[in-house]
C-alpha cells in the first residue's frame, strides 16, 4: 500500500546509526536502529500519520531524501544527521530548501560533550532540536510536529 506523502513522517539517520546498540552503549544506549523503527512507528500511528524510516552513511543520499521530503511535501521531517550535525552545509541547504519541518534529533546531548560537538550547521536550519533524551527523542520529535501541525493527542 503506498503511503500518502502529506501523512508521511520522514525519519533520517545519518552516518554510524547503523551501528546503534554497539557503538559506545555508554552515550548511545543498547536500543538498535531497529528499535528506534518501531519506537517512531508506534508514534507516528498515534498520530494517524506513517514513517518512511531511512539511514545512510552518505551525505549525498541524505540530501536527495531531505529534497525528496520537501517535493513529495511530507508531514516533516525528523533527522539525526549524525556526525553530519557537525560539518554539513549541504544538509543545512538541504533543509533551507525545502518548506517541510525538519525536527533535528540527537540520542546524547551534544552540548554537554567534546566542544567541536556543540556546533551544528544542521540547527541554523531546523524547525527545532531534541537532545539528549535517548531513543525517546524520536517519538518527542514526531509529537512535536504533530503538534505543530495542530494534530496532536487530544
Amino acid at each position: 500500500m503506498a503511503k500518502s506523502a502529506g501523512k508521511t513522517i520522514y525519519v533520517l539517520n545519518g552516518p554510524n546509526l547503523n551501528l546503534l546498540g554497539t557503538r559506545e552503549p555508554e552515550i548511545y544506549g543498547r536500543s538498535t536502529l531497529k528499535d528506534v523503527e518501531r519506537l517512531c512507528a508506534k508514534a507516528a500511528a498515534a498520530h494517524g500519520l506513517t514513517i518512511d524510516f531511512r539511514q545512510s552513511n552518505h551525505e549525498g543520499l541524505i540530501v536527495d531524501w531531505i529534497q525528496e521530503a520537501g517535493a513529495g511535501k511530507a508531514f516533516g521531517v525528523v533527522l539525526n544527521p549524525g556526525g553530519l550535525t557537525h560539518t554539513s552545509v549541504p544538509v543545512h541547504d538541504a533543509i533551507k530548501g525545502i518548506k517541510v519541518p525538519v525536527i533535528e534529533t540527537h540520542i546524547s546531548n551534544i552540548h554537554a560533550r567534546e566542544p567541536w560537538r556543540n556546533h551544528s550547521y544542521v540547527s541554523f536550519a531546523a524547525k527545532a532540536v531534541i537532545c539528549g533524551f535517548g531513543i525517546q527523542g524520536y517519538a518527542l520529535a514526531i509529537d512535536g510536529l504533530a503538534a505543530m501541525s495542530g494534530k496532536g493527542r487530544r
